[in-house]
């Protein structure tokens, strides 16, 4: 991917480096045999960017909208999978995980928000 286009769009960063944490995260995750939430955290994690992304090329501001929420409700799931590591006494720390989670959450709530009231 372009590292100019990334630099550029402030969420697609943002997913992205967060995607970059939580495969190292996961990877701490497998190395101890917790192999079920490493591969949901993953997917769902990974998924927010991936749904930012396809809303670059949307077919309409619907669209682009529909997209974005979609990455939202990744993110949701995603914080989901992040607090049950959270609360497992036996799991890696993953506070810092969770404080960029809120960023993208808070980011995409303002994008959504924006490109809603854009469609009137």
């Amino acid at each position: 991917m372009e590292r100019k286009r990334l630099e550029s769009n402030p969420i697609l960063k943002l997913s992205f480096d967060f995607s970059l944490d939580v495969i190292q995260f996961c990877e701490q995750l497998e190395s101890t045999r917790k192999f079920v939430i490493a591969n949901q955290l993953l997917r769902s994690a990974t998924a927010i960017g991936a749904n930012c992304m396809e809303a670059q090329n949307a077919e309409s501001r619907v669209d682009f909208v529909h997209k974005m929420k979609i990455a939202a409700k990744e993110a949701e799931e995603t914080h989901y999978w992040l607090a049950l590591c959270q609360a497992a006494p036996s799991y890696p720390d993953c506070n810092e995980l969770i404080a960029s989670l809120d960023s993208i959450l808070r980011m995409l709530g303002k994008i959504i928000q924006t490109a809603k009231s854009n469609l009137k």
